[in-house]
């Protein structure tokens, strides 16, 4: 032990690498998470502009039904 310098900047550099690393493991794990949660959560947009789509037209059923009603009553 007696033969080795005490390098600040090695012992820095080495340190800095071990953090490299484990982000880099960290994130190569993290990123098929991330891309499910971002799958997941274009299906469910889809599924709610889906649903509006479908509110709306049957609101437009709904008030095409209404105008043809009331204009029979006012007709009669």
């Amino acid at each position: 032990m007696a033969d080795r310098n005490f390098d600040a900047g090695g012992m820095a550099r080495e340190q800095q690498g071990r953090m490299a690393a484990s982000t880099a493991i960290w994130l190569n794990a993290f990123r098929p998470m991330m891309q499910f949660q971002v799958s997941m959560l274009r299906l469910w947009a889809g599924n709610i502009e889906s649903l509006a789509q479908n509110c709306e037209k049957g609101l437009d059923t709904i008030s095409s039904t209404v105008e043809h009603e009331w204009e029979q009553q006012r007709a009669a």
